[in-house]
């Protein structure tokens, strides 16, 4: 049972839609207890990173979050804005993250296409991602690799080993990670179609 965490900042209505679709069981909930104990977790997340700090931090579930990921090890997927919050802050706001992963937040520059007209921020569309490694996420991926964004900032993992996809969009930039039983992307699988159901049914499946 794959466990959406309903924190008040996330599309937790298409997640689990999609989860339905590759016939994942799932549910929603912002039980403490539940999600203490749950057997695998989703973080999405749309919207202003200090906002998505506030929620989260008065929601009291950070606490069962981390028993579950760092003490049980249990999986865990975080969706755009849930994929930043795990850094360690934002040029967004002022909030401090949640640290999981180390690394900033940082807002994309001014910047131009190949033809020297200003890119527009956010980046929203469809983008190839690169696959980098031999991340799990990717397993056995052939043909188009592409998915759906939606955002004005970009994750900057300190370490480069935990990257696991790279985009590009007027630069190259971090668009998923991979740390241990912790994976996140900052496309949004469940606006992605067969990309999206392919991409979440290796995350889920682990």
């Amino acid at each position: 049972m794959i466990t959406i965490i309903d924190y008040g900042a996330g599309n937790i209505g298409s997640v689990l839609n999609m989860c339905k679709k590759i016939g994942v069981k799932a549910q929603i909930s912002n039980n403490p207890e539940e999600i203490a104990s749950a057997e695998s977790l989703i973080l999405p997340g749309v919207g202003h990173y200090d906002h998505g700090m506030k929620q989260l931090n008065e929601s009291g579930l950070i606490a069962p979050m981390s028993e579950a990921v760092h003490s049980r090890g249990v999986p865990f997927l975080g969706i755009c804005l849930g994929m930043q919050l795990l850094l360690e802050g934002s040029d967004e706001g002022s909030a401090p993250g949640l640290g999981w992963v180390k690394g900033w937040v940082r807002k994309f520059p001014d910047m131009t296409d190949e033809n020297g007209r200003a890119l527009k921020v956010p980046h929203m569309g469809w983008s190839d991602v690169e696959p980098v490694g031999d991340s799990v996420m990717y397993k056995d991926w052939e043909g188009e690799c592409r998915f759906y964004f939606v955002h004005s900032f970009y994750c900057d993992p300190k370490s480069e080993s935990e990257v696991s996809g790279i985009a590009h969009y007027g630069m190259p930039f971090c668009c998923s990670i991979e740390v241990g039983n912790i994976w996140a992307s900052q496309f949004h699988p469940e606006k992605s179609h067969r990309h999206g159901m392919r991409f979440l049914k290796n995350a889920l499946s682990r």
